[in-house]
């Protein structure tokens, strides 16, 4: 299927490599720009057509990102050589976010890029590079309703487990710091949970079974389930990144007085988190590991040993040809 739009994407992390292969793969052309351009290289050989800076990508029609923070994302759209340096007579029509920015800079950015004459949508999506390949990524859209219908059938090529628009300005990213709220929650109880079954006796392949088998169980008990069990600790999320998303929601929560205990408490947990990894010979490399590190520091806590079990568990998260 040919493109309608020109389309442009930034922003080649666990995330954006395989979202922006999607598009391609959906027959679409694409043009890229990454800071680190050996990252992107790869998709140019499927196709895909490298840029030297974020301003050649102005002449696109959708411009799709997918970047860490606030801060870079300003960055790549008003920095020097940004893709709005030209003025507003060279810039895409429609700006697609994906990355997960508090709800303050995604507005100021909107606001900004509105003066231009240009639409921005808030795109933040659910689940992780393996989520992407295996066709089960998820995503949630606000902004003006022309501009999603425009982008929809685009963000649809890798959001394949559904998209759903919530309505106009930053509603998104309100739900995508709710769902991450969510996500501290459920690791951490898994952790105590999985551990309090481990002290007691239960194999914790055999537990892990059991609640993915119940009512409780979901896509993500499932498919982090084979780290817990073996202490596979490949990066799909970081604990800084869990803790800042934590921090958004207890920052949204204040502003409009909804009492979070359950966050609060999960928070705190997870700082301690923080407290363990000072005790390792490389404390920043073991923060950038999987967020599901947070097992160690619960079965720490516990007085439990943690060995990997080496029992294969499927993730639920095969490849969909």
């Amino acid at each position: 299927m040919a493109s309608k739009h020109r389309l442009g994407w930034i922003g080649m992390g666990r995330m954006g490599t395989p979202m922006a292969e999607l598009l391609l793969k959906a027959g679409h052309d694409v043009q890229l720009w990454n800071r680190t351009k050996s990252k992107a290289e790869p998709l140019a050989a499927k196709g895909a057509k490298l840029v030297d800076q974020p301003a050649d990508l102005s002449g696109t029609d959708i411009l799709f990102t997918m970047v860490s923070t606030g801060k870079d994302l300003e960055q790549v759209y008003f920095g020097e050589g940004g893709v709005a340096s030209r003025g507003k007579n060279a810039l895409p029509k429609i700006f697609v976010d994906c990355s997960s920015i508090g709800v303050e800079d995604s507005a100021k950015i909107s606001a900004r890029l509105g003066e231009m004459g240009a639409q921005f949508l808030a795109v933040p999506v659910s689940g992780n590079g393996k989520c992407v390949k295996a066709g089960k990524l998820s995503a949630v859209a606000s902004g003006p309703r022309a501009a999603f219908d425009a982008a929809k059938p685009y963000i649809e090529a890798f959001a394949r487990a559904g998209l759903s628009y919530v309505g106009e300005g930053e509603l998104a990213r309100i739900c995508k710091i709710a769902h991450n709220v969510m996500l501290g929650v459920v690791i951490q109880n898994l952790a105590e949970i999985t551990i309090l079954a481990q002290k007691h006796g239960v194999p914790r392949h055999a537990f892990l079974d059991f609640m993915n088998n119940s009512v409780m169980g979901s896509t993500f008990t499932r498919y982090k389930s084979n780290a817990l069990v073996n202490l596979d600790w490949t990066t799909t999320f970081t604990m800084e990144l869990l803790r800042k998303d934590m921090d958004l929601g207890l920052t949204a929560a204040r502003k409009f007085d909804v009492p979070m205990p359950v966050t609060a408490a999960t928070r705190e947990a997870i700082q301690s988190h923080f407290g363990v990894a000072t005790l390792k010979p490389d404390p920043k490399a073991y923060l950038d590991m999987d967020f599901a590190t947070l097992l160690e520091t619960q079965a720490l806590a516990s007085g439990v040993a943690l060995k990997s079990e080496g029992v294969p568990v499927p993730t639920g998260l095969e490849v969909d040809h």
